[in-house]
């Protein structure tokens, strides 16, 4: 989050073992005096004894599990949109391999030049906002 760099990867399932590689990428791109954060979903693959059995001997690797259903608080949305609109919707992609190139060749080439994603709403804002949300959904009974 500090640097903007992202770390990508493609898989074509999304079981533990999947999840454990992308953990050992992450452990080894970043440098070893630093802690890593992990926001994450409360996707089951997350929570089983392969990965917490990895984690327990990497102090450094903290995990941050949002609420269900909040993914909007979630950075990662952010980047998804922007991935979104800046490759997958501007491109042909005439199968998965295609579509894995252009995601892999858009990570590196953001990663040339990453830029932190920066709030521009004041959590006072963002409150309000969801404030807002919630008086108009019970006004209407939802």
């Amino acid at each position: 989050m500090a640097t903007g760099e992202v770390i990508g990867r493609c898989y074509r399932r999304h079981r533990s073992t999947e999840f454990l590689k992308f953990l050992r990428i992450i452990d080894r791109s970043v440098p070893k005096d630093l802690e890593i954060h992990l926001v994450l979903d409360n996707y089951s693959t997350h929570k089983i004894a392969l990965i917490h059995n990895w984690l327990l001997g990497r102090p450094r690797f903290h995990l941050h599990f949002t609420p269900t259903s909040s993914s909007w608080m979630n950075l990662v949305e952010r980047w998804f949109a922007a991935i979104t609109n800046d490759q997958i919707r501007r491109g042909t992609h005439r199968s998965t391999k295609e579509l894995e190139i252009a995601i892999t060749k858009y990570l590196e080439i953001y990663n040339e030049n990453p830029k932190p994603f920066v709030w521009t709403k004041s959590a006072d804002q963002i409150l309000k906002s969801i404030k807002n949300y919630c008086t108009r959904i019970n006004e209407t009974r939802h």
